[in-house]
């Protein structure tokens, strides 16, 4: 049995800004050569675009050019068709979300008191700032009653980039710039923090810029790709579809190199094919009634979960048959993958837990099925026949040229 009913893409309501660079130049005192030297960028509201590009680029100048962390030297940036190079730059950035690779927490301040800091200084109350502060815990997939009050020493480096996330969309700003948000946990965090993120902006809407090393990265999380060469130089601006069909220039077509295979299994998602549906249970429910379910069903395993439907373990039928009730254990090594994870997320996650399959999840992290690794090794196996077939036709007509077709004459014989 599968499941497609939630495969569809999550739409979003779009509450960020336009951004326009408009001939950004950034020129730093002894240099021969400007860092940035006439940029103009056009970025739609509730767009995410992620800037890549190698060492000395100038994507993360630009993107602190864009909140006057670092001033332009020439040049208009406008955000929402506004001027922002002439007004306070303390201000802007009270309406610009700002994350970074350390999460860049106050470490004497409680998580709560970290989110709120923009609040208090725009002067929200304290009855609207607990809200919003409970809110975004629930958003970034925190539980506000267990996490409001830690410190960030008392959490694991996810949590708290989940928290810099919050901190960031605290006073709902319309930008949200994000600066290697990601670049400091492992792999699986990593995974999980992007597919929150997609998850967010499908529910918020705002316009991210976010700078990374990761080109497959970018094409997971971006609406479009810039790409970047020394000097702030636009090799290519488009749809990662398009990008990786057709690199504008021979930098761009070496910069992803050897990574556009795997690249263009970035584009398809969990979402994008069917999955298992699975049998749940809940903690304490009788097992008899847990049996039946799972046999009505052909199931051999069952997911056992919390009160938000969030998984907790997977025992066999014959584990749980031994007990009257289900038991609350909670398997920390349970891989799973959101709808929007790509299938080399699955695949990594099955490959890091040593599980022959993953549940999939949806935004909020309930568990709606399940994914074996068969199933998507299929799937990348005719990702990768495709992507050979259109390499080996691709040097055919350079080499040659268009091969004409010439239909067959049923009539003449093979020797002619």
């Amino acid at each position: 049995m599968t499941n497609t009913d939630a495969a569809a893409a999550p739409t979003s309501n779009v509450t960020g800004a336009s951004i326009h660079l408009d001939g950004v130049v950034k020129r730093y005192p002894g240099t021969d050569k400007p860092a940035v030297e006439r940029l103009d960028l056009g970025i739609e509201a509730g767009h995410i675009v992620a800037f890549v590009g190698p060492s000395g680029c100038g994507k993360t100048t630009t993107l602190k050019m864009i909140n006057r962390l670092i001033e332009p030297s020439d040049g208009r940036i406008l955000i929402d068709g506004r001027d922002v190079t002439k007004g306070d730059p303390d201000k802007l950035r009270q309406g610009i979300g700002y994350v970074i690779q350390s999460a860049g927490l106050f470490p004497h301040w409680t998580v709560s008191k970290n989110i709120g800091a923009i609040p208090r200084v725009l002067g929200w109350d304290k009855k609207r700032i607990a809200e919003r502060t409970e809110y975004l815990l629930d958003l970034v997939g925190l539980d506000p009653g267990v996490f409001a009050e830690r410190l960030p020493k008392d959490m694991s480096g996810g949590q708290q980039q989940r928290v810099g996330v919050a901190r960031a969309l605290a006073a709902d700003p319309p930008v949200m710039l994000m600066d290697e948000p990601f670049g400091a946990v492992d792999p699986i965090t990593r995974v999980r923090l992007q597919d929150s993120l997609i998850n967010i902006q499908a529910e918020l809407g705002k316009t991210i810029c976010i700078v990374t090393h990761d080109f497959e990265e970018a094409t997971k999380l971006g609406d479009k790709v810039l790409i970047l060469s020394e000097g702030g130089h636009v090799e290519q601006y488009a749809a990662p579809e398009e990008i990786l069909a057709n690199p504008a220039t021979p930098f761009v077509e070496e910069f992803i190199g050897s990574g556009a295979t795997l690249a263009q299994l970035t584009l398809l998602r969990v979402r994008d094919i069917d999955y298992d549906s699975v049998v749940t249970a809940t903690v304490g429910e009788r097992t008899t009634a847990v049996l039946e379910r799972a046999h009505a069903a052909g199931a051999t395993w069952v997911v056992v979960v919390d009160e938000q439907g969030l998984p907790l373990s997977w025992p066999s039928v014959d584990e749980i048959a031994i007990r009257d009730e289900i038991a609350d254990y909670v398997d920390n090594r349970l891989p799973r993958v959101a709808q929007t994870s790509t299938l080399n997320d699955a695949l990594d996650s099955m490959l890091a837990t040593s599980q022959g399959g993953t549940l999939v999840t949806d935004g909020r992290g309930a568990a709606i099925g399940s994914l074996t690794i068969q199933s998507v090794m299929d799937v990348i196996k005719g990702q990768l026949e495709v992507a050979r077939t259109d390499k080996q036709e691709t040097y055919v007509e350079h080499a040659t040229g268009p091969i004409p077709v010439v239909p067959a004459d049923p009539e003449s014989s093979v020797d002619g």
